[in-house]
Order: structure tokens, then sequence, then C-alpha cells
């Protein structure tokens, strides 16, 4: 075994988890890759071509990189534990009327837990992959800090991630910005890959219309729920809609008729299958209350702690005040009006560029 020690690298045959691997056996660690097939393209339905990490090129890319290289390339399939979880939150939150962030459940329910069990089963001491985040330690905690490339910072998906996780895990290209990520592929020989297209899409909606795919998952999905009402926030009737699992908070296009100003949903109430409109105002929010935290730099924060909380992946963050609640959340107050508040997307808590922690949004206040 390397004196580094042995490493394995989650790859999905794209260039960043690739140059990863790269990296990392450059650096004289031993590297073992591992392809994760999550979701089977052949059942989603939808009109796409396969594409992103669960696809047949991709996995060959991979294991090609793999052989090129000289190490260990291993496929497991986890489309069972998967779909048990990720897809079935997915469309529980949607029929719910929340906005859940799949990427997020990934990330600390699946992927790093079935790495480590691989990992524990391939004597590999340390996990890695090719997200732009970088791993801190202070005393005895780890946390994620933002990538050098704030552009392409994925520090608030990984917000979940445990101090067992994170103790193994490795962020090689976190310390770089994506045009030398690009040319470390280029330099290794791999001109292909140094161009090679990115995939913004959810992984088992390939096709980014994920109203179809609720309708391939819920039986009768569309007749249990047409004709819901457009209200106003006084309650007045404005319309009918399609049914309230295919509208999220924030939402200005895609409101099927003209209201002749621009309308925004407000509120999703599933019980009556009501979705309600109102102006940019009416989406302004001083607060919100989060459950399912995961403190990450600290173990515990006192009441009054102040941070900049993002409600959202490319949010720009707010400055804010938390303060803990029986239930094991938090309640956040914004220094600022926040827009657009939506109940099951991600909260994440910054200080500086430092990830002191995350949970789900469960009501805005």
């Amino acid at each position: 075994m390397s004196k580094k020690g042995r490493v394995l690298v989650a790859m999905s045959g794209g260039i960043d988890s690739t140059v990863t691997a790269m990296m990392l056996h450059d650096q004289g660690y031993e590297v073992v890759g591992i392809t994760m097939k999550t979701w089977d393209y052949a059942n989603s339905g939808g009109s796409s071509k396969e594409t992103g990490c669960c696809s047949l090129d991709s996995i060959n890319d991979a294991r090609e990189v793999a052989v090129k290289m000289g190490f260990h390339h291993f496929i497991i399939d986890i489309r069972e534990e998967f779909g048990d979880y990720v897809i079935d939150n997915f469309v529980d939150e949607y029929m719910a009327g929340r906005t859940p962030n799949p990427c997020v459940l990934c990330n600390t329910h699946i992927k790093w837990r079935a790495l480590l069990k691989r990992a524990d089963a391939l004597d590999c001491e340390f996990i890695a992959t090719g997200h732009y985040a970088q791993l801190n330690q202070s005393a005895d905690r780890y946390y994620v800090s933002t990538s050098k490339d704030q552009l392409k910072d994925q520090s608030y998906v990984l917000w979940g991630l445990d101090q067992a996780c994170l103790a193994r895990s490795k962020f090689p290209i976190g310390s770089f910005v994506k045009g030398e990520v690009r040319q470390m592929a280029y330099d290794w020989g791999y001109e292909a890959l140094s161009k090679k297209a990115e995939s913004y899409e959810i992984c088992f909606v390939p096709d980014n219309d994920y109203r179809g795919f609720l309708k391939r998952k819920v039986a009768g999905l569309e007749e249990k729920v047409a004709g819901g009402d457009f209200v106003d926030i006084e309650g007045n009737m404005l319309g009918s809609h399609q049914g309230y699992p295919f509208y999220t908070i924030g939402q200005r296009k895609g409101l099927g008729q003209s209201f002749g100003a621009p309308k925004y949903v407000v509120d999703i109430k599933p019980a009556s299958n009501t979705v309600v409109l109102g102006d940019v105002k009416d989406l302004m929010r001083s607060g919100m209350r989060v459950y399912k935290v995961n403190f990450m730099k600290y173990e515990s924060i006192p009441d009054g702690f102040e941070c900049v909380t993002k409600v959202r992946y490319h949010d720009k963050g707010t400055l804010s005040s938390l303060k803990n609640e029986a239930y094991g959340g938090v309640q956040v107050t914004f220094f600022a009006n926040v827009k657009g508040v939506a109940p099951g997307q991600s909260a994440v808590f910054y200080q500086g560029d430092d990830v002191v922690g995350g949970g789900i949004i469960y009501a805005s206040l």
C-alpha cells in the first residue's frame, strides 16, 4: 500500500471526478475507483437520451481512465436504496406541497454511506469526490468551506454530512477553479474530457421535466389534482390550475394563463388543491423554521448566533440570527426580508466561507 494510503474515488465519468482521481494518483495515493449506478434511464420514461452520471457512456468513461492509469475500478448498483429513499422522498415532498432537494438527500443518506461501506470492504482509509468544496478542521471538528471557484461552489449541498463522513473525505479540486481543472485534464492527455459538457439535471429526471416524472410515478395523478383553484392572498378566485404538485414557491412562469400583471406562487395548500398567487412583495419573509439540522463546524450554537443563511443553491445569503428550538431545529430571523423561502429546500448557515451547518426548511415566517 502507498505510504499516503488508499483512497476510494467516486467516479461519475465526468471531468471533475476524473481529475480528482488523477490528482490523487499523481500525489502518490493508491487509488480505487468506484462508479455508482443510482438510476436506470430505461425506466425514467423521459424522452431524452442517456446523459449524466448513470449512463452507460459515463460508466465506460470512468472505467477507461482507471484502466489507462492502472488502478482498480468497480461498479456498484445502488438503484434500490437510491429509489427507496431519494425518489420516494422527491415524490412525497411534491405531493405535500413542498420543494425537495434530492441532491442533498442523495449525498447525505446514499452516496456517502455507500462509499464508506465499500471503502471499509476495500481497506480504503479515505473517500474522495469531485465536489467543488474544501475540507477544514478545527480541534476535533471537521467542516466544509466554500471552494476557490465561487461560481462552481458546492458546499451548499454537503451540509448534511456528519463528522464520521467528513473525517474520511477529500475534495481535491476544491482549491482550483473550473478552468484549471479542465487544463489539468488536457495536460494529462485527455483533450476530449477537458471539453466535456456538464449536466445540471437531476439524474433521475434526464429531460428536466419533473412534472412529467411525477405523472409517471403517481398513478392517476392528473385526474386526482386537475381543476384546482388559483386564488389571491385574500382567497379570491383567480382561475384554475393543473394541480398543486406542479407548482413551487416563487414560480412566475408556466402558470398557464395571464393575470394582467406578473403573479408569483406564494403558497401551496395540498388539502384543498389550492395555489395562492401574489405580487413579489407577498413572497418576502422575515424568517423561517428549519428542522433536521446538522451542525458541522460546531457541535452546537448559542441562541442569537449570527451567520449568513442561504435558502437555495445560488442564493447570495442573508445575515441572520439563529435560535434553538425544542424539536431539535432552529428558528431563523433574517436581518433583511428574503424572497421565495420554499419549504422542503435546504437552509445552509455560513460563517465567512465555512459551513456552520444546515437543515430542511419547514415553514416560512
